[in-house]
């Protein structure tokens, strides 16, 4: 029996629930590294349900659960709602929502914060604390509050810079040893919904490892390989000096950096270049130039399977979690046999003969 899917609406403070209500077209993903999010549209077939979806629904205020069956598969902020209405006078509301983190792009911070030699951790702890601590702004984020990277830093982000929370955190994490994050939704053993921040260098779940096939579960994959943003040498900019008036402002330049032996194997030169407008610390500055350019070195390839639900139980638990993917065909004629970290998951429901899918984006494990 096909799964069912269905929405739950809920005040995006207190989590009280305001409705729960049947969807159709139902889309959502999940990531490691950028903002996941769903869509789904509210039939409307009479008025007491149009009248239910329009007391529940406020884009900006309510948080939308996505239930398959009995499980939480995926949690956020509703932001936008769109009243359709076909030719023949059918009535759909469709919503879309951005993953818990959408919500940081909408706080800033507001006072001069600081930390000298603190876990880069609890540096992020902190920012989710002080987006709590201000007038309307707690929507329940829960952490592990003992969880340590050993990295410890310094680091002031000024009122002046207004930036943004979860710019904020992605730079810190982006940095030399530095770290993942993101703020995953499920249901806890008392059947509590829950936002809890997960924190890793880099995330990693799951014990058992998954086995995927082509032929097999692996029903088709996408093998893209983009040298448009390799580099093998790289310079950073940061904030500029604004404080002599009487001179030209410049900006923070870190150290030139070049991958010699790249050169030398007789790689073309392909320069690389990244702003972090509010960094004010040579350290710091040539902290994120190594780690740009370390990540920029090779093409960016990121794989992507695509899997019958139904002959390969799957769900987004299995984010950070290691796959082993074995695919025999024309191109991989000897045979690929390689383990692989899922870092991104796209869930397609079943709709009109066409099978529950799961899009699974990988990285080398």
């Amino acid at each position: 029996m096909a799964p069912t899917y269905r929405v739950v609406l809920c005040d995006l403070r207190t989590d009280q629930v305001l409705d729960v209500l049947p969807v159709t077209d139902v889309s959502l993903d999940d990531y490691i590294g950028k903002i996941g999010s769903a869509s789904a549209t509210i039939p409307l077939p009479n008025r007491a349900v149009a009248a239910r979806a329009r007391a529940a629904v406020e884009p900006g205020r309510t948080a939308l659960w996505v239930e398959r069956g009995s499980e939480i598969w995926w949690g956020g902020v509703l932001w936008t709602a769109n009243l359709t209405s076909s030719t023949r006078g059918f009535l759909g509301l469709q919503v879309q929502a951005g993953g818990w983190a959408s919500y940081l792009d909408h706080r800033v911070i507001l006072h001069t914060l600081q930390a000298v030699q603190v876990d880069q951790y609890d540096i992020v702890r902190g920012l989710i604390d002080y987006a709590a601590s201000l007038p309307g702004g707690d929507i329940g984020i829960e952490y592990d509050a003992e969880q340590l990277s050993g990295v410890k830093r310094d680091r002031t982000f000024r009122r002046y810079d207004v930036p943004r929370i979860r710019e904020v955190i992605d730079q810190l994490g982006a940095v030399e040893g530095g770290f993942e994050w993101r703020i995953m939704s499920y249901r806890d053993g008392s059947g509590r919904r829950v936002k809890r921040l997960q924190l890793g260098a880099p995330i990693r779940t799951g014990a058992s490892e998954v086995v995927l096939d082509h032929p097999g579960p692996i029903l088709a994959y996408g093998w893209p390989v983009d040298a448009t943003v390799q580099a093998n040498t790289w310079q950073s900019r940061g904030a500029s000096d604004n404080a002599n008036q009487t001179k030209e402002s410049l900006p923070l330049m870190s150290a030139p950096l070049v991958d010699t032996d790249q050169l030398a194997a007789g790689w073309p030169r392909l320069d690389g270049t990244s702003d972090y407008s509010t960094v004010t610390e040579q350290p710091t500055l040539d902290a994120h130039a190594r780690a740009d350019l370390a990540a920029a070195l090779l093409p960016q390839t990121i794989p992507e399977v695509t899997v019958a639900l139904d002959r390969t139980p799957l769900s987004p638990a299995l984010l950070g979690a290691t796959v082993r993917v074995r695919i025999r065909d024309l191109w991989w004629a000897e045979g690929l046999d390689q383990r692989y970290r899922v870092v991104g998951l796209a869930i397609s429901p079943p709709l009109r003969g066409r099978p529950e899918t799961a899009k699974l984006s990988l990285e080398a494990a």
